[in-house]
């Protein structure tokens, strides 16, 4: 991924849902411009959630998802439901496509109740409007006719009542529209859009913590599980927040932040490290500046800083015999020294002096059932979005399971996470309570 590049991460999420054959797919294409979808009249075409990061304007970069038919049925059929559904944790705004010549049904209402209880953003795509026929046999041509709460001169050709449809339309956003005419295409894409604005005032990873002419140190371990030819995710990501404040970034590898201080000439703002080098770094930072991490930095940006604060204290309640499941966000290949399977069971394992059980999942394979464990880690969550994130540790917390990440975890263990946090001072206050 390029510096200029915006990471899926912080993309909006764009989920298309529905039954099969309400031609879900088609509307996908059509609203992407482009053959993202597989598109068949048999039903079950599409077998797994597609998803593809891009420009779509007006809304800029976001992430399209196309999902497996809701109803799909056999053993097979109950994987891609439960994998469909699994994209409802992390996307940010839903598009139901219904089929306009049948209307909503039970399973339409039961992803719109799910809709509901996760506080997605929805929106109901009539799709083959182009089919709907008036009283008098002819069939509807005219967008306005479509689009407002008069058109109920329309009648369907099946036996599916329209009433409650024409009750539900008048409390959520709707429209009627043709994949295969391209019917109203434009102004669905307007409607995803108004549904999809961000928050203006989400935090940025460090940016905020900065001010024009600062300097912010990056420390950066080069080692085997470094990518050759290019830096991590974080690390691009927080050298290009650090650009954007109008500070500057200094990068280094661990065994240079002391020349580097000495002879730097004015003292930084503050020094973010790779979690893995923690002991070395705190040792050689002076108290007088701000001391913390990559993936401090990533919780407080997906919103969990707080949570995973608290959750690091259950280190100390650890017995032996407990479970401990170690999560990331990516799948990427396992070193011989990797950090999740091999560094932190051995720290925590060292730490506690217990015998302890570890578990481990990668990518979106999460368990909606963690009851079974004394404590989740996760990773920072730079692969995940927000939602998805909160989606986790909104798990853990109902199922009263605390959760930490991984530089949290270290931060603890080393005993420096009050410093590590010293620049938010409401997490500060809550871990000396």
């Amino acid at each position: 991924m390029g510096m200029n590049e915006t990471p899926s991460a912080d993309r909006v999420h764009i989920g298309f849902f529905g039954r099969r054959n309400t031609g879900k797919s088609s509307i996908v294409n059509k609203v992407t411009g482009q053959e993202l979808a597989v598109v068949s009249d048999v039903k079950g075409t599409t077998t797994d959630p597609v998803s593809k990061a891009m420009e779509l304007l007006p809304m800029g970069p976001v992430v399209i998802i196309d999902t497996p038919g809701i109803d799909d049925e056999g053993h097979l059929g109950e994987l891609r439901v439960r994998k469909a559904k699994q994209v409802l944790n992390r996307v940010d705004v839903a598009v139901l496509v219904v089929d306009a010549t049948v209307g909503k049904t039970s399973v339409d209402e039961e992803l719109i109740h799910i809709f509901k209880e996760k506080e997605i953003p929805y929106l109901v795509v009539y799709n083959k409007a182009d089919l709907l026929k008036t009283k008098d046999g002819n069939r509807l041509s005219s967008d306005n006719n479509l689009n407002r709460n008069t058109h109920a001169g329309a009648v369907k050709e099946s036996s599916v009542s329209q009433k409650q449809d024409h009750e539900n339309q008048n409390t959520e956003q709707f429209i009627y529209a043709s994949a295969a005419t391209g019917q109203n295409i434009y102004e669905l894409k307007e409607k995803i859009a108004s549904l999809a604005v961000t928050d203006e005032l989400k935090l940025r990873l460090v940016g905020d913590l900065l001010e024009p002419s600062d300097f912010a140190i990056l420390v950066v371990p080069i080692d085997k599980a470094a990518p050759k030819g290019r830096l991590i995710l974080p690390q691009q990501q927080t050298i290009r927040d650090v650009l954007e404040a109008g500070a500057a970034a200094i990068v280094i590898k661990e065994d240079e932040l002391s020349n580097t201080l000495e002879t730097l000439g004015k003292k930084p703002k503050l020094v973010i490290t790779d979690s893995q080098v923690f002991a070395r770094v705190s040792e050689e930072t002076p108290e007088d500046i701000w001391l913390t991490s990559f993936s401090i930095l990533f919780a407080r940006f997906k919103g969990n800083l707080k949570t995973a604060a608290a959750g690091a204290a259950a280190l100390d309640r650890l017995k032996d015999g407990d479970k401990i499941l170690i999560s990331e966000g990516c799948t990427h290949h396992r070193q011989c020294d990797d950090i999740g399977t091999v560094k932190l069971p051995r720290w925590i394992r060292n730490y506690t002096g217990k015998e302890l059980e570890f578990e481990y999942s990668s990518g979106r394979d999460f368990p909606e059932d963690v009851t079974k464990y004394s404590l989740i880690v996760h990773c920072g969550g730079c692969m995940l979005n927000e939602r998805e994130m909160r989606y986790r540790q909104k798990c853990a917390l109902d199922q009263e399971i605390p959760i930490t990440n991984y530089g949290i975890a270290i931060a603890y263990m080393q005993g420096i996470l009050k410093r590590c946090v010293e620049m938010f001072p409401d997490v500060r206050k809550e871990l000396e309570q």
